[in-house]
């Protein structure tokens, strides 16, 4: 049996000069907005992670590293649940549509992220408090699980021709907005407040500000229309599992083999009178455990260098909590600057050559970065460039991420294979990121962990996306 998916796409150069329709931003403004309270929201936890442990974790008040290891262990339990979510709203999302889904995920994000901040603490509460904390963080793990796959479903499906791996990479540049959000409030807040006030109330108020963006993401999201891929596949839907034509034959993305071309009005009519076979469980899980690979440098990076640095530097290096707030976001702006470039250069050049070269930067860059900011005599302009040049490569990967792995799936199971794939990721190498690198610093005292951590990933996901095929961004979607 034929592999049915449409090979032919506009010509890269009318396509690019094309205006986007209405409908394709409305989709791509819908799509992202979520993302962006997502990231906003774990960037907060990240950023308030040591005075969370002494309100949550620490009734003692000893301070100690022990505490810091519980917080940041409550925040790897809510990226263990993205699989669960990403499975189950991705089932969702693949049978009854991208739409209804995403709206359910945003009310579940932001009612969980809601309640965070009005949660009473340790010692109003008692034991029951990090618990209900740790069951918070476990709806929102649920949510930003279902979040990923259909929001990039929707950028990538709605994207005109030759340009999906810009609009894919405005679901990472939005996860730079959420963050750089995050720090600003933060910042705000760490200078108007003093330290007893932004302990004892001030870190509420990050997350009672998730109520009234995601009510407007809620807004965006009912006027949001079903994408046209969902839609022609919908007289033929099948049971969402991970579909290549010949259940027994590798996929064309997995191998780099050239897709075997179709007209489009065959391929249309294929799709819309016989469900496409789905492959084998074992090509199945293949097929997940390469994407998640390939994203694994990506997450751990950017956990790392984004969200983890700020606690580093604070309990490693001596930093104010104002000193680790700066880098934070010098090191978010290398990352937005890069994203939407990486994105529209991949339509261009291919997604392998412009991932590859971040990853191999990330490995080369690991050492010197931490031992630079580590040096007593590096001036504050050398040590802020070298925190957004690690942005900078972070966001090489992340910027044609999201349409690579739209392009390893098809329609009926895109959302629940590309969302499967990046919430393992993110759970092993983003949600684990300061459990292992604070645990393992504790233990070793090295505080080279970070670039050990960074480097090991990101070579290995070198190595898996040099596997990609240097035409997928030519292909069009599968159907």
């Amino acid at each position: 049996m034929e592999s049915r998916h449409t090979t032919t796409s506009a010509p890269p150069g009318r396509a690019r000069g094309a205006a986007a329709p209405p409908r394709s931003r409305g989709a791509l403004v819908a799509g992202s907005v979520g993302n962006l309270i997502e990231w906003y929201e774990f960037g907060v936890y990240g950023w308030f992670a040591t005075i969370i442990a002494a309100r949550f974790f620490d009734p003692g008040g000893t301070g100690g590293a022990e505490a810091l290891v519980k917080t940041y262990a409550s925040f790897a339990l809510a990226f263990f649940f993205r699989p669960v979510g990403a499975a189950l709203f991705g089932r969702i999302g693949d049978r009854a549509g991208r739409r209804p889904t995403l709206i359910l995920v945003i009310l579940l994000m932001t009612g969980a992220t809601t309640l965070i901040g009005l949660l009473p603490t340790y010692a109003t509460l008692g034991a029951a408090a990090p618990w209900l904390l740790t069951l918070l963080r476990a709806v929102q793990g649920l949510s930003a699980g279902g979040e990923f796959g259909g929001a990039v479903s929707v950028m990538t499906e709605f994207a005109p021709p030759g340009r999906r791996g810009l609009y894919g990479a405005w679901q990472s540049f939005t996860v730079a907005l959420g963050l750089l959000g995050g720090a600003g409030v933060a910042a705000v807040l760490a200078t108007v407040l003093t330290q007893a006030q932004l302990e004892g109330w001030g870190w509420r108020v990050p997350f009672l500000l998730t109520l009234p963006m995601g009510l407007g993401a809620l807004w965006l999201r009912l006027r949001l229309e079903e994408t046209p891929s969902f839609r022609r596949r919908q007289p033929a839907r099948s049971a969402p599992a991970v579909a290549t034509g010949d259940p027994t034959r590798p996929s064309p993305a997995m191998t780099g083999e050239p897709a075997r071309s179709s007209t489009p009005a065959a391929t249309g009519r294929a799709a819309r009178s016989t469900p496409a076979a789905p492959a084998a469980p074992g090509e199945a899980a293949r097929a997940i455990a390469l994407a998640a690979g390939r994203l694994m440098g990506w997450s751990a990076a950017g956990y790392t260098f984004l969200v983890v640095l700020p606690s580093y530097l604070q309990s490693s290096l001596n930093a104010s909590f104002r000193q680790a707030l700066v880098a934070t976001v010098l090191g978010n702006l290398g990352f937005a600057a890069t994203i939407l470039p990486a994105g529209a250069l991949s339509d261009r050049v291919g997604r392998r050559a412009v991932m590859v070269t971040g990853a191999v930067l990330a490995v080369l860059l690991a050492f010197p970065l931490l031992g630079l900011l580590r040096d007593p005599s590096a001036g504050a302009v050398a040590k802020g460039l070298a925190v957004v040049a690690a942005g900078a490569v972070v966001g090489l990967m992340a910027g044609p991420g999201p349409a690579m792995l739209a392009e390893m799936f098809p329609t009926h199971v895109r959302y629940t294979g590309l969302g499967l794939a990046y919430a393992l990721s993110n759970a092993v190498f983003s949600g684990c990121a300061g459990l292992i690198v604070t645990w393992t610093i504790e233990r070793t005292g090295s505080v080279d962990v970070p670039a050990y951590y960074v480097a090991a990933t990101c070579a290995v996901s070198a190595l898996a996306l040099a596997t990609l095929p240097g035409d997928g961004h030519r292909r069009a979607l599968r159907d």
